[in-house]
C-alpha cells in the first residue's frame, strides 16, 4: 500500500514538472487549426489569417484543416471526440456551435468539452441582392416580398447559420414567406449567388463586402444594431422598416477541455498577441470585420447566452437540423 502511494506521489510530481517544461517548448511540431465549413467563406478568411500570424509569432505552422457540414457539428464533433488536450489541436468556433443544440442532437457537449480561448472577432452580416431583382432598399424588397410570397429564393451557408437565421428572423419579424436554400458552407454558396441562382443572401460581412464593393451584387442593408465601419453608408436593417431586427456573427477559438493550464496560457496569450497586432487588425478592417480578443471567461459567458438565446428563436421559428 505504501509502495503505490510512493509510486503515486512520484508520478504526480514528475507530472507537475513536466506540464510547465513542455509548455516553455510548446509548440514543437505543426498545430492543427480546425474549421466547420469549406474553403472560401468568412471563417475560412478568418482562420488562415490568425493561423498565418501564429506560424509567424511561434515558429511552427498553424494547418488549417476544414471540415465542413451539419453547421460546425461535424467538426466540433471529431474535435470532441479525437482532439488531445495537448495544445496542438484547436479550433475555431462559430455561431453554430450555439445554434445547433436547438436544432440536432449532438454527441457532445457544447460548453463542457471546449475550453474557450476567446471571442477573436465579431461582425455583422451584409443583406445582398442579385442584381437581377429589382430591390435597392429593405422597403422595395418587403414590397415585392409581399406581392410574391414564396417566389423568392434566399440562399445560405447551411441550416442554423447565421446566415440563416438572418433570413428566418427576417420572415418572422416581417412575416413575408421566402423559399431558403441551404448550401454546405459560404463558398459554394456565393458562387451560385453570383451566378444569378438565387436572389438574397444574408452573407458574413468579410465575405460578400468586396462583391457589393463591386457592384456584382447590391448591398441593401447590414444586420447589427448599428452601422459598420465596414459600410458606413448601408443602413441597419432596423432603420431601414424592422425595428428591433439585429444579428450578429462571431468567431471563437477553443483548445479540447482539460488542456493544461500553462500550454492553454501560452495559446491566450499568442492568440491576443496576434489579434492585436497590426497586420490583423488592418486585415479584419479591410474584411469587415471587429476584433474582440475577450478573456476566457467573457468568451465562455458569452458563448453560453448565445445558445440560451437562439434556442428561443430556434424554436419559434420550427427550424430543424439537417
Amino acid at each position: 500500500m505504501f509502495k503505490n502511494n510512493f509510486l503515486q506521489m512520484i508520478a504526480g510530481a514528475l507530472l507537475a514538472t513536466s506540464i510547465p517544461v513542455l509548455a516553455q517548448n510548446y509548440p514543437a511540431k505543426p498545430v492543427r487549426f480546425v474549421v466547420g465549413f469549406p474553403p472560401g467563406g468568412t471563417n475560412d478568411l478568418i482562420i488562415r489569417a490568425i493561423a498565418q500570424k501564429l506560424t509567424e509569432q511561434m515558429g511552427q505552422q498553424f494547418i488549417v484543416e476544414n471540415r465542413g457540414g451539419a453547421n460546425t457539428a461535424i467538426a466540433s464533433e471529431m474535435f470532441a471526440r479525437t482532439a488531445a488536450p495537448d495544445g496542438y489541436t484547436i479550433m475555431l468556433n462559430a455561431p453554430g456551435h450555439a445554434t445547433n443544440p436547438a436544432m440536432m442532437k449532438l454527441n457532445f457537449d457544447p460548453m463542457k468539452d471546449f475550453a474557450f480561448i476567446t471571442i477573436a472577432a465579431q461582425s455583422v452580416n451584409l443583406l445582398v441582392a442579385h442584381p437581377s431583382l429589382p430591390a435597392k432598399s429593405v422597403k422595395e424588397l418587403l414590397a415585392i416580398s409581399r406581392a410574391r410570397p414564396g417566389d423568392i429564393i434566399y440562399g445560405s451557408s447551411g441550416v442554423g447559420t447565421t446566415v440563416h437565421l438572418s433570413g428566418a428572423l427576417f420572415e418572422y419579424m416581417t412575416g413575408v414567406k421566402w423559399l431558403h436554400v441551404p448550401y454546405k458552407g459560404a463558398g459554394p454558396a456565393l458562387i451560385d449567388m453570383l451566378g444569378g441562382q438565387f436572389s438574397l443572401y444574408f452573407g458574413n460581412m468579410p465575405s460578400v463586402i468586396g462583391y457589393a464593393r463591386q457592384g456584382r451584387l447590391r448591398g441593401l442593408a447590414v444586420t447589427g444594431a448599428q452601422r459598420s465601419a465596414a459600410a458606413p453608408d448601408m443602413p441597419t436593417i432596423a432603420e431601414s422598416g424592422v425595428p428591433g431586427y439585429e444579428v450578429t456573427t462571431w468567431y471563437g477559438v477553443s483548445a479540447p477541455a482539460k488542456t493544461p493550464k500553462p500550454i492553454f496560457d501560452r495559446l491566450q496569450s499568442e492568440i491576443t498577441r496576434a489579434l492585436k497586432s497590426s497586420e490583423l487588425q488592418a486585415r479584419f478592417k479591410d474584411l469587415g470585420a471587429d476584433i474582440v480578443a475577450n478573456s476566457p471567461e467573457q468568451a465562455t459567458a458569452y458563448i453560453q447566452n448565445e445558445i440560451n438565446k437562439w434556442a428561443k428563436v430556434i424554436k419559434a421559428a420550427g427550424i430543424k437540423g439537417e
